[in-house]
């Protein structure tokens, strides 16, 4: 009931302002001083507006607190500081961008050696980045006069929050003309190559890892931008420099010459993968690969420059999938594993999707006579349990069954030189599938648990059946069947009508049709939580951008039995009429540590 609540309390803040004495730290100690803030609280603003007030935040979060301070309350000052710095309340923003002074205090905070405070380091950036967006003119002006700022923030960029600075550059900009006249100024300074210089076998894994993730983040917020303008706009200049063939060549060189290192191949890659990767339209990942069984055509285009110079190149990728960066055996939930696949064959495989996905005639022709296909099967057998991986090679394998091959242009990895679809005949695709579903059926028969590729390996043998009734290379791959030995177009046949039938009748669970779930006329004009564009690769990203050990990769996989067994297993759990007894009322802590540590890039 409303009068069990006091809705008329005075804040113990204003009682503070009625003393001549009290000092910033008191009114910070009071646990509505935020609130307040944001509420507007006139009398508040104008104290902590004041020269000393401003001078004494700026302080605390750019300056190392005492390390004789319990570790609990060491950063509770600077951390409500820096709350109240991004409160976005317009008379402490026009305080803080209009003295220069203040400025000089913040900027100071980027001149100290490394490595930054983490903490304070993120302080700092929210606060910049926060001017950049509120009182951009006067900020990028001051930023501007200080030439040795982009070196310092590369000078620091281990730290994450110095990669979210230079984001908020190139993001937050408003007008359009005053963002390119501040891409240009980032493109004067070198951002792009200096970035790319980082991504190098002598530096530490951390700044490599923030120098790619930056320049992933460029491409996509330069494609994002380019995309949402609707009158035509001034090319953005570090998306050009970042595709040009010369930029794409010293990120190349960088990553095999000399010593080769995981770190710098998988941080490469990344950038490469970007560079490549198409934009499929779709609600949900799940039905890719659907439309790639329904013909689906991709409409997109890459940089010729980036093809160009990465095919020279492409044995060395090749290379790294034979004789990956040595790595020690791991202990899985399915045993040891002696040559663990690694991160940086992962990543290759996933490259290798990204330019099949191209079509570029050229690039498909070296993968095929490189036989990348038939390695990459290898591996899709070796590493049963790599989910991540068995992804990849589906990917692949529908990107060479779904594109119409010509003269002018032969499909990818489908030809060889003797015209012969390589696919089927040198990497014996139809061999394969048979050979491992009855070496599965033999484990499982003997106990044995059903390996975690056969999910993925279902797909592959539906994607073949498909193309044999209808597709762009039905023709080829129904000459190939006919052309494979009498007793192994018999196992084939066999496999399709009864083997395959039988796994797609049992896979096939319908819980509940999605076209019923709405009653009412006005659901169908909300709008769908799901962006309209999906990347192919996108799905694979989201789940490797997150924190993850250097043996996750090797040892995670599901058991697509989970997923594909009888609809006897499905149990769904009744809600507890208990639940009811809970007092919505009633408080709860909030774990912020909890929520921030589930934040990723």
């Amino acid at each position: 009931m409303f009068w069990k609540f006091d809705l008329h309390t005075t804040s113990h803040i204003d009682q503070l302002l009625d003393r001549e004495d009290v000092t910033l730290r008191e009114l910070m100690e009071e646990d509505d001083v935020l609130q307040e803030c944001k509420a507007q609280n006139r009398r508040l603003l104008l104290f902590l507006s004041q020269d000393h007030c401003m001078q004494e935040l700026v302080s605390l979060i750019t300056t190392e607190p005492p390390a004789d301070l319990e570790e609990r309350s060491r950063f509770k000052f600077p951390n409500i500081a820096c709350e109240l710095l991004t409160s976005d309340v317009s008379l402490i923003n026009d305080k803080l961008g209009g003295d220069e002074s203040l400025l000089e205090m913040l900027y100071h905070f980027l001149e100290q050696d490394p490595p930054l405070n983490p903490l304070l380091a993120s302080f700092f950036s929210k606060t910049i980045g926060n001017l950049i967006a509120r009182k951009t003119e006067q900020v990028i002006t001051f930023l501007k006069k200080k030439e040795g700022f982009i070196g310092l923030v590369l000078k620091h960029i281990d730290a994450s929050a110095m990669m979210d600075l230079l984001l908020r550059l190139i993001s937050c900009v408003e007008p359009a003309p005053l963002r390119q006249d501040v891409l240009h100024w980032l493109n004067e300074e070198k951002l792009v190559q200096r970035l790319t210089e980082l991504i190098h076998t002598g530096r530490d894994e951390e700044r490599q890892s923030n120098a790619s993730q930056t320049l992933c983040d460029i491409i996509r917020l330069s494609r994002d931008q380019a995309n949402q303008m609707q009158e035509n706009v001034e090319a953005d200049p570090l998306l050009a420099v970042l595709e040009s063939q010369e930029s794409v060549a010293g990120l190349l060189k960088n990553m095999f010459e000399g010593e080769k290192s995981e770190a710098s191949i998988v941080n490469g890659t990344q950038v490469f993968i970007i560079t490549t990767e198409a934009t499929l339209s779709g609600q949900m990942i799940q039905w890719l690969m659907d439309l790639y069984s329904q013909g689906y055509e991709r409409s997109y285009t890459v940089n010729s420059s980036i093809l160009n110079a990465i095919e020279p190149h492409l044995k060395d990728f090749q290379q790294l999938l034979l004789d990956p960066p040595k790595k020690s055996a791991i202990l899985t939930t399915v045993g040891v594993l002696e040559q663990p696949l690694g991160n940086a064959r992962l990543h290759m495989a996933r490259l290798v999707a990204a330019l099949l996905q191209t079509s570029a005639p050229s690039i498909c022709q070296e993968l095929c006579n490189l036989a990348t296909m038939d390695l990459l099967l290898d591996l899709f057998f070796k590493y049963s349990w790599n989910n991540f991986l068995h992804f990849q090679v589906e990917l692949c394998v529908a990107a060479v069954l779904n594109h119409p091959s010509s003269e002018e242009r032969p499909s990818p990895g489908l030809q060889n030189h003797d015209g012969k679809p390589t696919l089927f005949q040198k990497c014996r695709l139809v061999q394969r599938i048979l050979d491992a579903w009855e070496e599965n059926d033999k484990i499982q028969a003997e106990g044995g648990t059903r390996r975690g590729n056969m999910g993925h390996l279902t797909r592959i043998a539906n994607m073949v059946v498909q193309n044999l009734e209808k597709g762009p290379v039905q023709a080829q791959i129904t000459d190939l069947i006919k052309e494979l030995p009498e007793d192994c177009r018999g196992r084939w046949e066999s496999f399709v009508d009864e083997t395959l039938r039988e796994t797609n009748r049992r896979n096939t669970v319908e819980l509940v049709s999605t076209h019923n779930m709405h009653s009412s006329s006005e659901d169908d004009d909300m709008e769908s939580p799901f962006p309209n564009d999906l990347s192919l690769q996108q799905a694979f990203s989201d789940y490797q951008i997150q924190q993850m050990t250097a043996n996750f990769v090797d040892q995670f996989g599901f058991n697509d039995e989970e997923f594909s067994e009888h609809d006897e297993n499905i149990k769904i759990r009744q809600f507890d009429d208990a639940d009811e007894e809970e007092d919505i009322w009633e408080e709860k802590e909030i774990n912020y540590a909890t929520q921030a540590k589930s934040r990723t890039r």
